[in-house]
């Protein structure tokens, strides 16, 4: 994994999945079970690193991805934060300079985050050697999405508005979002995390100007701050639904590797992306769903394709809870065996 972020053409690239410890894994189920709900199970540092470690004993995956949350940020920043079950998250709103001005100053972030560093220590000391540890945050713009809005919506239409009507409140926001996420992830680096990710799962709803001021920038900006303070850990950049922006990304944020989604074809992501570097990516998370022969044709479409340069196997988003398990393990031999 860090090799192929340094750069390097391997012959079998590395694979993680992106939420690959999660509800289609019955150990998973077990241990979200004896947590009580989601939040204690992210806060429960014991817990946290217990589901971490689960895929990667059942899988061998080449990293490991820190178990959190991308809101976990805004209720540390200050915002009411509760899980609806079936339904997702639910926040309170940040909508006015008085909501702004009400949220917690910087330093103290860390006094509800300490946990999560606790669990990234935890799997510094027990993942295998070999397995790379990742830790991540939200980008500003897909967190601000959510704080704004109090919830995940379609078309992340209520943060638009506000950009539009009120926006000293919404660049405030932003700022806010971005300098938390600094402190945070460089939190997660000193207690051990190798590589940092940064997840803007909205940035496709974002056009024209707005994708480099929203997405690319507030990305960029984290990300030299980082380099500044920890120059060798690597970042992946996921700028979700980019399309043909994903063009120019590398520079653009200054990241070590963009992660590309299912929308755009491993062929033309490396005449287009991967020249730039390391490019990670892009298998259809509904494959392992559906598995069969369509899982194996599709994944070594897209090995071939990226086989020219530095690359990291993974799915184009999330893995889905309805997954079969014995899907993911199809995938894996596929990559490895050819």
């Amino acid at each position: 994994m860090l090799r192929a972020l340094a750069g390097e053409t391997l012959p079998t690239p590395p694979i993680w999945m992106m939420r690959q410890a999660g509800r289609y894994l019955p150990e998973y189920k077990a241990t979200r079970a004896q947590a009580g709900d989601f939040l204690s199970l992210c806060y429960n540092p014991d817990l946290a690193a217990e589901v971490t470690l689960q895929p990667i004993r059942r899988y061998g995956f080449d990293a490991a991805i820190l178990f959190a949350d991308i809101l976990l940020v805004p209720q540390a920043l200050g915002a009411d934060l509760w899980f609806v079950t079936g339904e997702g998250p639910r926040l309170s709103t940040i909508t006015t300079a008085a909501e702004l001005n009400a949220l917690k100053p910087l330093d103290d972030i860390h006094k509800t985050l300490n946990p999560i560093y606790e669990t990234v220590k935890i799997l510094s000391r027990e993942l295998p050697k070999e397995t790379t540890l990742i830790g991540f945050a939200g980008a500003p713009w897909t967190v601000a999405t959510y704080m704004i809005a109090g919830r995940g919506t379609p078309d992340q239409g209520p943060a638009h508005a506000l950009k539009a009507e009120n926006r000293a409140v919404f660049d405030g926001l932003l700022d806010r979002i971005t300098e938390a996420t600094i402190h945070y992830l460089s939190a997660q680096i000193e207690a051990g995390a190798e590589v940092v990710k940064l997840f803007d799962s909205w940035a496709g709803s974002l056009q024209g100007a707005d994708f480099e001021n929203y997405s690319l920038k507030p990305m960029q900006k984290i990300t030299q701050a980082l380099k500044e303070k920890h120059p060798e850990t690597p970042i992946i950049a996921f700028p979700r639904g980019a399309g043909e922006r994903y063009t120019g990304a590398h520079a653009a944020i200054g990241a070590d590797c963009i992660a590309l989604d299912d929308g755009v074809s491993a062929s033309w992501a490396a005449e287009n992306v991967q020249t730039a570097g390391c490019v990670q990516g892009n298998l259809a998370s509904r494959h392992m769903v559906s598995g069969g022969e369509d899982l194996i044709r599709e994944t070594r479409q897209i090995v071939d394709a990226l086989s020219g340069g530095p690359h990291i196997f993974n799915l184009g988003h999330g893995i889905t809870p309805d997954a079969d398990p014995a899907n993911v393990q199809l995938m894996i031999d596929t990559v490895r065996g050819g």
